[in-house]
């Protein structure tokens, strides 16, 4: 039961992987990782050198020079070697009657310190590394793929070398090492390719993890550069140094910053066999789970532990494109191993092709789960090689020194100084010049270019190698780049690819969590620009179109916005309106007080003859009357939608027929005060009362009234205004324009009524039965209660309520002057007329 349920968790895998190989169409294959290495095989490098004849290779040797066990992991250049001299000695427009091939020792790919002795003991050889191409021809040396060890060749041997690992940016003006030259493509783009990948997954908080040399200072730089640019922040850089002590006494400092870091997503770039890639073996053994993204040499199985459905996982490298080399392929299942010494099953433990189509036509099969199925399907695998970047610019630089052999014979042949095609060389000089510019099209059409200062960048793949359980791993390709088309189209991404990932989680790689809508990035002092907090946008501004605002829309004056700050709502507009229960109210009582004050002065002017109205100055009372009902229809002007006509005349009336009521009610005061105390016959003060002098106090308090309100209107007139401080309304109001003129106008008032009631409370205990000095005293006792009170009530409110106020306030002291001096005048007349 336990080795069913081991098949059947192994069976899912290949169903799901065959599902992403169906699906994506590209290279796809599985690839076994042994976890261990293959006896201690680090990734040292090889010396090829390469060098022709114009007779034909013995079919014997190799199989005499290959004297040792090959490395498993230098199969790949042995072969490609094989194929690429076969496929040039058996093409008839390449160095037609004559031999390409190499040689080399079993040192020269073991132990850069055996490559240096290798060297000095061939100096003297047949070998003869110097400038002197020597009696027969010129060398070339063919070395990588890593350059620190491969370079230090350039010392000891004065033949020209081609570098077919990775691009090095530093020696590529040649200065440096002039003999040296490279056939990779141009790494200057890869900065950009890997932001460009980044921006897509939406990672901005990246680890990096460089070498501690020239190479890697300089891809920091260029890195930096990229990710400031787009808003990306490094969370760490790890520079590993090259010398081993000094690793080892750095060692827990750099283990503790990887692990303790909150970035999911890391860079890797150097050169393996260093202490580099020690690190990252370090850091796979102490279960570091990362997206590692890197260059192609760094294509190796990452983790053992299980592999998780759910989530995306493994190492993103980026490969310079190529095209696809067919003819290896059939040169691979038609190996000559009598003549090519290889054994092919060391390479069968290193890659297995699984042919898609084929998988994909046995897909149905796989529904039924048997251990003969599995087998049978298991069976149906093709070995198939599938060059690396390395081997591929390995075959470049072979067919590179072809050609460049082969232009040396034409020139020979143009100036005669052979009869016949010997392939021998004398001239070193020529040969150097001719390589370094050397530009032809390879047998799979692609441009090869030898010139180092025009070095172009070239087109990236981007390949997911997903860890599955056992040491299997998952190789896919999931898009590409490419710097020669425009910004926005230069990252492609398979759509198959997300379609295969269905429900899988992309890891997500911040320093901060994102800002949710209505929220925006508060940065603080001294930290990334990636780190950040969230804080809630102010009052009526919004963040809803896109995560990680840096600023908060305001909301339109007309707008305000919803207690999640996420959207703008249209404001209500508020004003003391008649439809209002309050605005209602206070109309209704506006025309009801008119209404009765127009029935009390009918009253008046009906009973103008009798004692009790001649007694209290028929004229005063009639104005006194009409300018308390102006005053109660005047407030009217405060109800309804605010406009500038009624909020030039709100105040300006208000002022004016409250003036004139209590300049009115001074006149009375004075009348009457004159009218008890004067008892001396023909004194001028009494001839003051008989002519009406006490009225001239009407006209000339108006007058200053209207005086002020003029120098308000002219100065700073009232408009209309808006106050958006309530919550989701609008409120129209007519602002004052000048508020030290309003506090004028009351000011005016409230010292008129303070006189008012001062002369009135002195004549309150006058005799006679039409004395009405105590209801003149109650009324201004009420006029100045009510105003007083206004002032505190009217700056503590806003709004429809502010106005509310204003207008209970006419209504209210209007009211108390029409209550105190007329109900018992029109009660005597009315009710009690005898």
């Amino acid at each position: 039961m336990k080795k069913l349920s081991v098949f059947i968790i192994f069976l899912l895998l290949l169903k799901f992987s065959l599902i992403l190989c169906s699906l994506t169409e590209a290279s796809c294959f599985w690839r076994t990782k042994h976890n261990e290495d293959y006896e201690g095989e680090l990734w040292t490098d090889c010396g090829f050198v390469l060098t022709m004849d114009p007779s034909p290779i013995e079919d014997d040797f190799y199989s005499s020079i290959i004297d040792f066990r090959i490395p498993t992991r230098k199969y790949e250049f042995f072969l490609v070697l094989f194929f690429a001299t076969d496929e040039i000695n058996r093409n008839p427009y390449i160095l037609p009657n004559m031999s390409i091939y190499f040689f080399f020792s079993s040192e020269l790919c073991f132990d850069t310190s055996k490559v240096i002795e290798f060297v000095h003991s061939s100096r003297n050889s047949y070998l003869r590394f110097n400038y002197e191409c020597g009696p027969s021809l010129c060398y070339t040396l063919l070395i990588g793929p890593s350059w620190t060890t491969s370079v230090k060749l350039t010392t000891y041997t004065m033949i020209p070398q081609i570098f077919f690992g990775p691009f090095h940016p530093i020696p590529s003006d040649n200065a440096p090492f002039p003999l040296v030259y490279q056939i990779a493509h141009n790494d200057a783009c890869l900065p950009h390719a890997m932001v460009s990948l980044m921006l897509y997954f939406a990672w901005n908080w990246i680890g990096l993890v460089i070498s501690d040399d020239d190479q890697g200072i300089q891809f920091l730089s260029d890195l930096r550069v990229e990710m400031q640019r787009n808003g990306i922040c490094l969370a760490f850089v790890n520079m590993i140094p090259d010398d081993v002590q000094l690793y080892m006494a750095r060692a827990v400092i750099y283990d503790n910053q990887i692990m303790t870091s909150s970035a999911k997503v890391a860079v890797i770039y150097g050169e393996m066999n260093s202490t580099l890639e020690v690190s990252f073996r370090r850091w796979a053994y102490l279960g570091v789970q990362r997206i590692w993204v890197t260059t192609s040499q760094w294509d190796v199985s990452t983790s053992k532990r299980d592999f998780c459905f759910d989530t995306f996982h493994g190492t993103v490298t980026f490969t310079h494109h190529h095209s696809k080399v067919s003819k290896f392929r059939s040169f691979m299942r038609t190996l000559n191993t009598s003549m090519y010494p290889v054994d092919i099953s060391q390479m069968r433990t290193q890659w297995n092709y699984f042919n898609c189509s084929v998988s994909k036509s046995n897909y149905s099969s796989m529904n039924h789960c048997s251990f003969n199925t599995i087998l049978e399907w298991l069976s149906q695998d093709k070995f198939d090689m599938v060059l690396s970047e390395e081997g591929y610019n390995l075959y470049n630089a072979v067919y590179a020194v072809a050609h460049t052999y082969h232009e040396l014979i034409l020139q020979q042949v143009e100036s005669q100084q052979i009869s016949e095609l010997k392939g021998m060389f004398y001239d070193y000089h020529q040969m150097v010049s001719i390589l370094k510019s050397r530009v032809f099209m390879n047998p799979v059409g692609e441009l090869v270019d030898m010139n180092q200062r025009k070095k172009l960048c070239g087109d990236y793949d981007i390949y997911s190698t997903w860890n599955f359980p056992q040491g299997f791993g998952l190789k896919v390709k999931i898009g590409g780049y490419s710097s020669y088309f425009p910004q926005s189209q230069q990252l492609h991404i398979s759509e198959d690819l997300e379609l295969a990932m269905g429900t899988m989680q992309v890891p997500t790689s911040t320093c901060s969590m994102m800002c949710t809508p209505g929220f925006r990035k508060f940065h603080q002092e001294q930290t990334p620009d990636c780190c950040f907090d969230c804080a809630q946008c102010p009052e009526n501004e919004i963040s809803n179109e896109t995560v990680d605002m840096e600023h908060c829309v305001r909301c339109p004056d007309d707008q305000y916005s919803n207690a999640e700050h996420t959207h703008c709502h249209q404001r209500r507009v508020s004003f003391l309106a008649y439809e209002d229960p309050l605005g209602m109210t206070l109309a209704c009582m506006s025309l009801c007080f008119s209404a009765l004050t127009a029935l009390v002065l009918g009253s008046f002017v009906k009973y103008n003859g009798t004692p009790i109205v001649k007694a209290n100055n028929r004229t005063l009372s009639y104005i006194l009357l009409v300018s308390i009902g102006f005053s109660f229809l005047c407030s009217l002007l405060f109800i309804g939608h605010p406009n500038i006509v009624t909020c030039i005349l709100q105040q300006t009336t208000f002022g004016v027929f409250f003036t004139v009521a209590v300049s009115t009610v001074l006149a009375k005061t004075i009348t009457v005060v004159l009218a008890f105390k004067l008892t001396t016959p023909g004194r001028r003060m009494r001839g003051m009362l008989v002519s009406g002098a006490p009225n001239f106090v009407i006209p000339i308090c108006t007058l200053v009234q209207l005086v002020i309100c003029a120098t308000w209107l002219v100065t700073s007139p009232p408009f209309i205004a808006t106050d958006l401080s309530e919550y989701g309304q609008i409120i129209i109001v007519c602002n004052k324009g000048s508020v030290i003129a309003f506090h004028f106008v009351l000011g005016y008032l409230g010292s008129l009524a303070l006189g008012s009631f001062t002369v009135a409370f002195l004549a309150r205990n006058l005799p006679e039965r039409f004395n009405e000095a105590k209801f003149l005293t109650f009324s201004m006792l009420v006029f100045l209660s009510v105003w007083i009170t206004f002032l505190p009530v009217y700056h503590s409110t806003k709004g429809k309520v502010m106005v509310a106020v204003e207008v209970f306030s006419i209504l209210a002291s209007s009211a108390g002057l029409l209550g105190c001096i007329f109900v018992p005048k029109c009660y005597l007349l009315l009710m009690r007329p005898d």
